[in-house]
């Protein structure tokens, strides 16, 4: 198993706890030559990939007229031409397994909350993006799955209560609805995706049921982020956007954000 990133420190202690030969690659998505790099070094070590899980993602928060341009266009780079590009880099090994990919999309993509409006707008593009490419792989015998995420407990959501705006919508949304799912969780069910080659999977499992009402989710998130925002003062509607979690903030504080450092030895 290969385990790219912008965290090279949390990806080899993961490593450490895998069952199988891994390697781990700091690597930013966004630099195409050195995602490319990542995937032949993935090649000579491992072998080519059967499965590829395009998961990188940042997200930041604050009003939109409070988010600095090269913010939001980061947040858009990440998450849509991140996925892309991991995509194009990877489609050879795809093409050779007849593998499956699985692209890491968000209840955000069909229903857009506010103060969030680059991570919506990036969800959004990668719905469609594998929508448009599963179409496309699919006489080659590649699948691609896409995988819709709720309130799950990783970095990015860390301290969430802390932020106001994010505190007032989850505290809004029904007690099931607001509730954040473990990782451990959440990465159980896009495995037994992966192990079908699902081209659905929804964490939690209830969301499929949201898919039949998305002409009228908009209305609802509307409703529910009006009450939300009501409650909010002036200052805190008019903050500066900022980064949520360790890893958005390592790939937004990062003075060079085009590092690939050697893949690191195999773990057997």
């Amino acid at each position: 198993m290969a385990l790219l990133g912008r965290e090279l420190a949390t990806l080899e202690a993961v490593a450490r706890e895998l069952p199988v030969p891994t390697c781990s690659l700091e690597v930013d998505v966004t630099d195409e030559p050195a995602l490319r790099g990542a995937a032949d070094c993935v090649r000579e070590r491992l072998g080519p990939a059967s499965v590829v899980v395009a998961n990188a993602g940042i997200a930041a928060a604050g009003p939109f007229a409070h988010t600095g341009a090269a913010l939001w266009d980061r947040v858009v780079a990440v998450n849509l031409t991140g996925s892309a590009a991991t995509a194009r880099v990877f489609l050879p090994h795809l093409l050779a397994t007849r593998g499956h990919f699985l692209q890491v999309a968000s209840t955000a993509s069909f229903g857009s909350a506010p103060m969030m409006s680059a991570y919506c707008a990036s969800k959004a593009g990668v719905e469609s993006f594998a929508q448009a490419l599963r179409n496309e792989l699919a006489p080659a015998g590649v699948t691609v799955g896409i995988a819709y995420l709720h309130w799950t407990g990783t970095g990015m959501i860390e301290n969430i209560d802390e932020d106001p705006v994010l505190r007032a919508l989850r505290a809004h949304q029904p007690a099931f609805a607001g509730r954040v799912h473990p990782p451990e969780q959440v990465a159980a069910w896009l495995a037994r995706s992966i192990a079908r080659r699902a081209p659905t999977v929804y964490a939690p499992p209830w969301l499929r049921f949201l898919q039949p009402l998305r002409p009228v989710f908009p209305y609802a998130v509307s409703y529910v982020s009006r009450r939300a925002l009501a409650h909010l003062t002036p200052a805190e509607l008019a903050r500066e956007a900022g980064v949520l979690g360790p890893g958005g903030r390592a790939d937004w504080g990062a003075e060079d954000r085009t590092p690939a450092r050697p893949v690191t030895p195999p773990h057997t």
